[in-house]
């Protein structure tokens, strides 16, 4: 009877640790199922886990690389970031040369100032312009009033006139101004001096000082109040600044043009919607009185000459972007230097931007012609 009693009492202690046993794995399966402990037996999760955690660590490190434009705070990585990783974990200390050139292809591609020169679009045959009219019906366009002739538009005079010249940083060569430096654009907020035609020349000469290594002087003064005596209040302070910086040798003047909203004002250049730009020179002749003593210009054939080889450039490299060279009676102070142009650069009917970024094709032709290239 004993014996008996003491195997029941057996049995029931074996079901309550089963049942024990049970309680417990189903807690420790729906905390994760990761390991438990019990009195009388240990369970090998705790062992896998150790096993995979000694896996990863002799396992490659995964490596991303981050390439970062540079330019503003914070944008610079830290020395570690720059020094890339192989697959094993070791330091390689440096990019290799096909890493380098894809980031710069990076940053130059992202940046809103990248700007690749095209080839020559168009190769002239300028034998076919030694006719005059020819020559005047393809790349000008004459006012009513003024008085043209074969004496001044001459194919050869104008293409193999010498325009170049031999940079030198050290002191300004290039003068940029404005006669008429309130001109603004579709887009100008009024009173902002970044959105006129002097907020244009100012991106002008950084152009073509980062980019070409020019040394320019942007004159900023302002001369149109009255906008009818622009050009004889601009003539003694532009005289001045010549006769005090002998080094420029090239004069611009700045304007922005006013055009009809049927005419085409924009092209694509680059992948950018570029403002249209003109070329301008006064002749001092008219029609009705032939050479005007008093706007006698000794630098006319220079200055012709300088703005057709501009033109005929702009032809073959960006075609359709300029339109005819307007030639009006007037001298337009464009007598001071032999390299002057005045520039027509967009309408009211364009924004801010594109006349920027007609910027740089102006100033890649300007380039063109003062290395000494021809067309």
């Amino acid at each position: 009877m004993l014996l008996a009693f003491r195997k029941e009492a057996g049995y029931r202690k074996i079901l309550s640790c089963m049942g024990l046993l049970l309680v417990l794995a189903v807690i420790g399966g729906s905390k994760g199922g990761m390991y438990f402990y019990l009195p009388l037996f240990v369970y090998g999760a705790e062992e896998k886990e150790v096993q995979k955690q000694e896996e990863r660590e002799t396992q490659p490190a995964e490596v991303i690389y981050y390439i970062e434009a540079s330019g503003g705070e914070g944008s610079e990585p830290e020395q570690e970031e720059k020094e890339h990783l192989s697959a094993s974990g070791e330091v390689s200390g440096q990019l290799t040369e096909a890493d380098a050139s894809m980031e710069e292809l990076l940053l130059q591609e992202n940046s809103a100032d990248f700007f690749v020169p095209p080839q020559k679009q168009v190769q002239y045959d300028f034998g076919s312009y030694a006719d005059y009219e020819t020559l005047l019906s393809s790349f000008y366009t004459i006012d009513a009033y003024a008085l043209a002739g074969n004496d001044l538009f001459n194919i050869n005079d104008l293409l193999n006139r010498d325009m170049s010249m031999e940079k030198d940083a050290s002191a300004p060569q290039i003068l940029i101004y404005h006669t008429h430096s309130r001109e603004a654009f579709a887009d100008s907020v009024p009173g902002e001096r970044s959105d006129t035609i002097v907020g244009v020349g100012d991106e002008l000469t950084r152009i073509l000082t980062e980019d070409y290594g020019y040394n320019v002087l942007h004159h900023t003064a302002q001369y149109d109040t009255v906008r009818d005596e622009a050009y004889g209040n601009s003539l003694p302070e532009i005289t001045r600044l010549l006769e005090e910086n002998p080094s420029i040798q090239v004069v611009i003047d700045l304007h922005r043009d006013a055009g009809g909203a049927d005419r085409a004002t924009t092209m694509d250049v680059n992948g950018k919607k570029t403002a249209r730009f003109m070329f301008f020179n006064g002749i001092s002749r008219s029609r009705k009185n032939g050479d005007i003593a008093y706007l006698y210009n000794p630098n006319l054939k220079g200055n012709l000459a300088f703005s057709f080889q501009m033109q005929a450039f702009a032809g073959e490299y960006y075609p359709g972007l300029t339109r005819r060279i307007y030639i009006k009676q007037y001298r337009f102070n464009m007598h001071l230097k032999e390299r002057t142009l005045l520039i027509e650069l967009g309408d009211e009917n364009n924004t801010v931007q594109e006349a920027k970024n007609a910027c740089y094709p102006i100033a890649h032709l300007l380039d063109l012609v003062l290395s000494g290239q021809t067309p």
